[in-house]
């Protein structure tokens, strides 16, 4: 056997286990992940994990000692780059993980490679073992699933490698959905070893195709913000502790059609809803574009098993390299594509997903789209339906039409919060939780929670709702088709004239004096709020949770800075555009004080 090499890692420790390895008998040198060998090493608060065949990793959980101790044997002479804690840092985007993993376009090198994958999937185990705090007889559980994506088989292995040396059991499910994902926490069906601990979804929306990322659940969830960056900064500390050996194969991965299991409940849903009846949707011609991502499945899975015909749903075969349009409800030439295959096909229902199918949208029988502040509107009349009077939840950039209906219309509350899909929905969990029903947290990009759904961000489940819906209606004679549907959102004032315009910071600017973009950002809206304050024409929304929103004109102005990105957005609808130009003509008065700020989108809609 190869010499052993004591390296000395985050741990005085080390030393100490290295001698002994150097000093055991040859029975046990034959292999270095023995399980006999626990007793090797003195104890520490924490828990250890012998895993790889060349590694012995001591893991505490400690908030103060999480890091991992390694004692390798010598290994080849591949190069691990070195990456710091802050590229780590930079992969998060809000409540998810985001990179570039695959080369092919210019000026964007690869982000996250696969030891990189790996570092993050053992942070993550290592987060959850925190977490569960499992006795000594219990191995965790933790399903991996994918989108279309060229890069998913790749990184699915990579994120088995990272969780199997962490020590928990690896469970692959192939081509998945995100809400799959997280409905595999809380089913209960051992033979199919749910529910699992935790679980990943690997996927980067509707990024394009060379980008991927994670997304991470257990059975309270998504995680938030506070505990993506946790997970970053373990694995950074992971990474600078791999030796160029690499980690092994996991030795035993088990696979599961979870799909299969999760489409059975979508169906059983509309099956309920329509008093039992096998087929509810019979008649019914529902197509469905998947835009070549996740989502194929609902056209075979659901929607036939339920009766209803789908010749001329479009892209259901998953192809990463997206080749027919962007996976995107909220995206012009999709919802044009969904749009045209419902006409051509004389359908009375279109149904469209995004990549990893946690968003949606509709459109009715005569081409008119169900998607933003539409199917919130039709989203809240069914739900008001079901709960009289309960809180819908959105975020910040809905209209001042959507809460004239669901007010005035249909007698709920409409709470309008911030931008991000995990923000609506804890906003809608807080408010439960302090004696405020809700029912429904949904943004106007299509993400969408039902409380009766364990607040699953579920695009499917969505369209199940409409589903319900159409079944429930015609097994009470009142007609089939989406005329029903689009009965509900009858009365909906929507805008003459809308738009989304995008104020760029310039990190790099003088004006800045070092200082960062969110900083430079918030002093943008407290002086255009000052000029609000001193303009009677302007009327500040009285209860607003992010950036500045104002009423004049017939209409409104939304601007906010980017949960993310050096950007302030800004939203604006009126009666018509002449209308919608005077709000951003009162919003670059401000802008103009600010030379860090490209105004140049908002110079151009004024033609100033």
């Amino acid at each position: 056997m190869a010499a052993i090499s004591g390296k000395v890692v985050q741990h005085v420790l080390v030393a100490h286990c290295c001698q002994q390895n150097r000093q055991l008998s040859t029975q046990y040198r034959k292999d270095c992940c023995t399980p006999y060998r626990h007793n090797f090493l003195p104890h520490i608060r924490g828990k250890l994990t012998w895993i790889d065949i060349s590694t012995i990793q001591l893991r505490t959980f400690s908030k103060f000692n999480r890091g991992i101790v390694c004692c390798n044997a010598a290994s080849s002479a591949t190069i691990i780059p070195s990456i710091d804690k802050g590229a780590f840092l930079k992969l998060q985007n809000g409540s998810d993980i985001r990179g570039v993993a695959i080369d092919g376009v210019e000026g964007e090198p690869v982000s996250l490679p696969e030891r990189v994958t790996e570092a993050i999937a053992a942070a993550f185990a290592a987060w959850l073992l925190d977490r569960k705090k499992p006795d000594a007889s219990r191995r965790l559980k933790v399903s991996i699933g994918h989108d279309s994506r060229i890069s998913a088989q790749k990184l699915q292995d990579a994120v088995s490698r990272g969780l199997d040396a962490a020590g928990v059991d690896v469970i692959q499910y192939g081509l998945a959905s995100t809400p799959a994902m997280f409905n595999s926490t809380l089913t209960k069906n051992e033979d199919i070893f749910c529910p699992v601990d935790g679980s990943i979804m690997i996927t980067a929306s509707h990024l394009p195709y060379n980008r991927n990322g994670f997304k991470f659940f257990t059975n309270a969830g998504g995680l938030g913000k506070v505990d993506i960056k946790d997970i970053l900064e373990r694995a950074a500390d992971i990474y600078k502790n791999f030796t160029e050996e690499g980690l092994r194969d996991p030795q035993s991965v088990q696979r599961v059609d979870y799909m299969a299991v999760y489409t059975s409940d979508l169906v059983a849903a509309v099956r309920k809803a329509s008093g039992g009846i096998e087929k509810p949707l019979e008649g019914f011609h529902i197509v469905v574009d998947a835009g070549n991502g996740a989502g194929g499945f609902f056209a075979g899975k659901v929607l036939e098993p339920l009766g209803a015909i789908t010749s001329g749903s479009q892209f259901l075969e998953p192809d990463g390299t997206f080749p027919n349009h962007i996976p995107n409800p909220e995206d012009k030439e999709a919802m044009e594509a969904i749009t045209r295959a419902v006409l051509d096909n004389k359908a009375d229902l279109g149904i469209i997903f995004d990549t990893d199918v946690d968003r949606s949208a509709a459109v009715d029988s005569s081409g008119r789209e169900l998607n933003r502040n539409r199917l919130i509107a039709l989203m809240s009349a069914i739900v008001l339906e079901e709960h009289p009077g309960t809180t819908i939840v959105t975020d910040s950039v809905t209209s001042d039409g959507l809460t004239t209906f669901i007010e005035k219309k249909l007698g709920g509350r409409h709470h309008r919060f911030k931008r991000g899909y995990k923000n609506v929905i804890d906003e809608a969990i807080r408010l439960n939780s302090v004696g405020e029903e809700s029912h429904l947290a949904i943004e106007t990009s299509g993400h969408g929670a039902l409380k009766e759904n364990n607040w699953l961000d579920d695009g499917a489940y969505l369209m199940v709702k409409l589903l319900n819906k159409l079944a429930s209606a015609k097994a009470s004679g009142l007609g089939a088709g989406s005329k029903v549907l689009t009965d509900l959102v009858e009365g909906l004032e929507e805008p003459g004239f809308a738009v989304e315009l995008r104020l760029k910071i310039d990190q790099n600017h003088a004006d800045l004096k070092g200082g960062s973009f969110r900083a430079y950002g918030e002093a943008v809206l407290q002086h255009l709020s000052n000029i609000v304050d001193s303009d009677p024409k302007l009327e500040k929304a009285p209860v607003n949770y992010e950036g500045i929103r104002v009423s004049a004109y017939g209409g409104w102005f939304l601007l906010r800075l980017s949960l993310h990105d050096p950007v302030l957005p800004l939203n604006i609808e009126g009666p018509n555009k002449e209308d919608a130009v005077k709000l951003g003509l009162a919003v670059i008065s401000a802008a103009r004080e600010f030379p860090a700020l490209d105004t140049s989108a908002l110079d151009k809609f004024v033609q100033v």
